[in-house]
């Protein structure tokens, strides 16, 4: 039988009833103390038809904050807030892994704890703005982590981790993509550390693999997932070979049983910005597990991933942004909301629990 997006699938403890995964959007709608808001809650229960809904990037910590409204999931009141969030997606039949952030050095001292510098693994500033309460304000060199400091880092994303599991969390997904800490480390144009933490991939590697252990330590391998971004140039990101680099990843996580890992296609910005275009498909064969792909797929890329053995599932972005009914939409092959790149990041409901269902168009 031809697998495709509505083929279930064993994902750990979870049996899937399809493979149609809502991305993680980062949409500034939290509230004071950057809590989720009622608002968020019905948000992901419009769209709890997802196989599997992965939250918006979520702060480990407040060192970790790099937008205005964003979650986190460091406090007893963010516990509280998110866990209106999976109750009521539990009760209507969903599944929700919350995605586990720290910016590193995409911030500002305005948006950290006593105005502080951000942290990096190098004193390199990225090009560009930070998105900041007060508007966009020019990114500035951050701070060089000390050595000593490395091992309190993975102890705010163990925190992360047990807080997610008390909000009633299905699993986690380590944001290791886009140019965030994670990314930094890993990647060669943003880590120009000499010691165990820099130079070589495995020591380029060495946080990302410790952070995971410890996520691990915390939830399981089988409900905890990892995004990578093997091609993007957002934030200023750059890595002189990714196809070693992410390679060896890979190879190192496979040990460990994951859920997935969840990668990200090249994009016309990557390759204009000089990225290299490294296709998912190519690190298809250096990992054992789930293989979740993300980028510019559409129902019938998605359903050919799958069948071509390219991808176990398919994550969808601005497509569950402006269709909360995804999976019913690509069942019945009806038309699809356009979304409105102009309410998706902060505001109200506009733009982000208005879009209609398919039901409400049709009757």
């Amino acid at each position: 039988m031809t697998l495709n997006l509505f083929s279930p699938i064993q994902v750990g403890a979870y049996t899937l009833p399809n493979r149609i995964i809502m991305a993680p959007l980062t949409r500034n709608r939290a509230g004071a103390g950057n809590v989720p808001t009622d608002l968020t809650v019905t948000y992901y229960v419009q769209r709890a038809s997802a196989g599997l809904i992965i939250s918006e990037a979520t702060q480990v910590s407040p060192w970790g904050q790099g937008y205005a409204a964003t979650p986190g999931i460091h406090s007893p009141e963010q516990v509280v807030g998110w866990r209106k969030v999976t109750d009521a997606v539990h009760a209507a039949g969903g599944r929700i892994f919350l995605q586990l952030w720290h910016v590193g050095r995409i911030s500002h001292p305005s948006l950290q704890p006593n105005g502080e510098l951000p942290v990096a693994p190098s004193a390199i500033a990225p090009e560009g703005d930070a998105m900041t309460y007060e508007g966009a304000k020019p990114f500035v060199t951050p701070r060089a982590l000390e050595l000593h400091e490395i091992p309190d880092i993975i102890a705010q994303y163990r925190q992360g981790a047990e807080n997610a599991l008390a909000a009633g969390f299905d699993g986690v997904e380590i944001h290791g993509a886009n140019g965030y800490l994670l990314d930094q480390f890993l990647r060669d144009g943003a880590n120009h550390r000499t010691d165990e933490y820099g130079g070589s991939i495995e020591n380029r590697a060495r946080l990302m693999l410790e952070v995971t252990e410890a996520v691990v330590s915390v939830w399981g391998a089988d409900r905890v997932g990892i995004r990578l971004s093997p091609s993007s140039t957002f934030n200023s990101m750059t890595d002189s070979n990714p196809q070693e680099t992410f390679r060896y990843v890979l190879e190192q996580l496979n040990p460990l049983g994951l859920a997935y890992v969840h990668l990200l296609e090249p994009s016309e910005s990557d390759l204009r910005h000089g990225g290299v275009a490294v296709p998912t498909i190519y690190f298809r064969p250096f990992f054992q597990g789930n293989l979740m792909v993300n980028w510019d797929y559409d129902q019938e890329k998605g359903n050919a991933a799958i069948a071509n053995g390219d991808a176990d599932f398919v994550s969808y972005g601005k497509l569950f942004i402006a269709n909360p009914d995804l999976p019913e939409r690509f069942q019945a092959n009806a038309s699809l909301n356009e979304p409105d790149p102009s309410t998706f990041y902060g505001g109200g409901e506009e733009g982000y629990i208005d879009y209609p269902a398919l039901e409400l168009q049709t009757n």
